[in-house]
């Protein structure tokens, strides 16, 4: 299940916790865009990056103890070498691109992804009913603003599948539909610290570990149909 749909279901954990970690208070748009298509069972599913590592987990899950072709990039600042077989290695500033291309079962990825959660996992490879495309590369650093500004082009991630329950798991307002665009703006109200955190006074650990709380605003054009509906989160 993607975060969105955990936030929405009120069924936060550890890896929605990480997609806010990075977040101070404030405004942030364009998150986590999606264009989705259905023809005849195929489901299509293009999106930002935001979506990256749960994609990959998804169809790991599929692919379970069944080897496939897996190519593309794992981006880290952590040191893989010997946690995995990689083609190359590049370097810049302290984070490292490990540029994948071998045979590996889905059980290997989701270790790795345990492992190594706030790793970028941008691999592609497919599954009997779900193939992943991902762009080999770490996304750009989206900013914080205020203003309108222009979306990005949700062409990072691209999944497809005749997985019902899955296609429909990001237009969950109308899991019949047709053509959907989904946008939305994260608002960061204020952070949630424990006393524990505070007593550290590691902040370092603080800004990692704190809870973000605000509300997410989100709009869809499913079936030429306008919406935007907001709720409450907590992760």
């Amino acid at each position: 299940m993607n975060f969105i749909k955990k936030i929405f279901d009120k069924e936060i954990d550890p890896n929605t916790h990480l997609q806010f970690q990075k977040f101070s208070k404030g405004e942030f748009r364009n998150r986590a865009i999606i264009k989705a298509k259905v023809s005849g069972t195929k489901y299509t599913t293009v999106t930002t990056a935001e979506f990256v590592n749960e994609m990959v987990r998804i169809v790991a899950e599929k692919l379970g103890e069944s080897k496939t072709r897996i190519t593309g990039a794992i981006i880290s600042t952590n040191d893989l070498t010997g946690e995995l077989e990689f083609k190359d290695k590049e370097q810049f500033q302290g984070v490292k691109r490990y540029l994948i291309d071998k045979e590996i079962s889905g059980k290997e990825i989701i270790e790795l992804l345990n492992k190594f959660p706030k790793s970028f996992f941008a691999l592609s490879f497919e599954s009997d009913d779900t193939k992943l495309k991902i762009k080999p590369k770490a996304p750009k650093s989206g900013k914080s603003s205020s203003k309108k500004g222009e979306a990005p082009k949700p062409d990072f991630c691209r999944l497809v599948t005749t997985d019902k329950e899955l296609g429909q798991s990001f237009v969950f307002e109308k899991p019949d539909f047709k053509d959907a665009e989904v946008n939305h703006t994260f608002i960061i109200t204020g952070l949630i610290i424990s006393d524990e955190l505070k007593s550290s006074n590691d902040f370092a650990k603080i800004r990692e570990e704190a809870k973000r709380k605000g509300k997410i605003i989100r709009k869809t054009i499913i079936d030429g149909q306008e919406s935007t509906q907001e709720f409450d989160f907590e992760a």
